[in-house]
């Protein structure tokens, strides 16, 4: 179990994958207060009115994780990262390599934290074979960890599979964020392949999870929500 303090509220985060930005406050409004941390990506980026939607969420108390997964050289990536600090947001992704992850956690500010992707969950041994990795995942997803926790990034992005050797062999300092979560089982789902559930997660030692789909596309999302916070709420 992760020795950090967090509301417990607030170690689920939200992926808001949808197309608009209306369609996005449409459903933070009905999930209401199941839901404190949202998550905004490259979708929402993409449509217009990516930082007015975070300035919303904002304003109503919701903490904002721009996972934007900023990979270019060094420089940029730095002057991208310092654009986005003052924003409001409270996490940021990156993707790249230990130059990349310096810039990037060289700009941050006081009150950003950036996160380095370790091994995306939507990835298995045939993808890495396919991407020229000769390694195993956990050993590359160490690596990476223990790489960006040199570099000075706040935390790692990692499946709950991984989270227990990163607990063994990085700093506990690290935070550790856990997609491709299945509240109910642990099969894989569309293009997630490292799939945990909420327990599994946090008990490897997570610190927050992200929940997409399984919240969105239910009959009741708030009624989802509500129903993975019981769970957090048990854990802790």
């Amino acid at each position: 179990m992760t020795g950090q303090s967090i509301p417990a509220n607030e170690r689920l985060i939200f992926a808001m994958d949808v197309p608009e930005c209306d369609q996005a406050k449409a459903l933070a409004e009905d999930l209401g207060d199941s839901v404190t941390f949202y998550k905004l990506g490259l979708e929402l980026m993409m449509s217009g009115g990516y930082f007015e939607l975070m300035e919303w969420m904002l304003k109503r108390n919701k903490k904002v994780f721009a996972d934007l997964k900023f990979f270019d050289i060094p420089a940029t990536v730095g002057s991208a990262v310092r654009q986005l600090k003052d924003r409001g947001a409270s996490f940021l992704t990156v993707h790249g390599n230990q130059s990349m992850m310096e810039a990037a956690a060289a700009n941050k500010g006081n009150d950003l934290k950036v996160l380095a992707v370790t091994v995306l969950t939507s990835l298995d041994r045939g993808d890495l074979d396919d991407l020229g990795f000769d390694c195993d995942v956990e050993a590359l997803v160490v690596s990476r960890a223990r790489r960006a926790f040199e570099a000075g990034c706040d935390g790692v992005i990692s499946s709950g599979l991984e989270v227990p050797m990163l607990r063994e062999h990085v700093d506990d300092k690290l935070l550790v964020i856990t997609p491709g979560i299945r509240p109910v089982d642990n099969r894989p789902i569309g293009d997630q392949k490292r799939v945990v559930t909420v327990e599994q997660a946090f008990s490897s030692g997570a610190d927050y999870i992200v929940v997409g789909r399984p919240i969105r596309d239910a009959e009741s999302p708030r009624a989802a929500a509500d129903s993975i916070q019981q769970t957090i709420a048990a854990q802790f």
